[in-house]
């Protein structure tokens, strides 16, 4: 079992549930010959904090791997960075101790934020990843981000394209963790 543990971005807000990155990804595993189920965790609106009280449940489904992709809605509200990363942390943490391995995707913000801010924001993921050693997504929105094309009128929110570009880019993280 695979979860996709996340914010909209996982749920897949504003497109149909076949297009989320989540489906996406169950198609992909299917078509490359592995047997997972892969279950959407994403949750719109959903800050680490959430995350943190979720994770009791994710952790019932046994998953062998989970893709943890939340701390945008943080940034975006300018939540304090140190209670962001513990969140994270905190999660990284159970998810080992729950026998799951575990994906970090890293999130970047707008320059609106401030350098000093966005700086330690984008940061905060690569060391979280180095310490807890676990495999690491560095943008989880690369070639995407910014991209009209890709993106729902919010400029947030990918589009059922976007999603595509979200698995083809997360891929070559993902497969090598799998057993067929």
């Amino acid at each position: 079992m695979l979860v996709a543990f996340g914010d909209s971005l996982t749920a897949g807000l504003g497109v149909s549930p076949d297009e989320s990155y989540p489906a996406r990804l169950q198609e992909k595993l299917l078509l490359s010959g592995y047997r997972y189920r892969v279950v959407n965790a994403g949750v719109s609106g959903d800050t680490t904090a959430g995350g943190v009280r979720r994770v009791a449940w994710v952790l019932k489904s046994k998953p062998d791997l989970v893709i943890l992709e939340l701390g945008a809605n943080d940034g975006l509200r300018g939540l304090n960075l140190a209670e962001t990363r513990a969140n994270l942390e905190q999660i990284i943490q159970r998810l080992l101790a729950g026998g799951a391995r575990v994906v970090l995707a890293g999130m970047k913000l707008p320059p609106n934020y401030g350098t000093d801010y966005t700086a330690a924001f984008h940061t905060m993921y690569d060391e979280l990843a180095k310490r807890h050693d676990v495999p690491f997504i560095p943008f989880f929105l690369d070639g995407v981000a910014a991209q009209s094309d890709l993106n729902q009128a919010d400029g947030i929110h990918p589009t059922g394209q976007g999603y595509a570009m979200i698995v083809k880019n997360l891929w070559p993280i993902v497969e090598p963790l799998l057993k067929k």
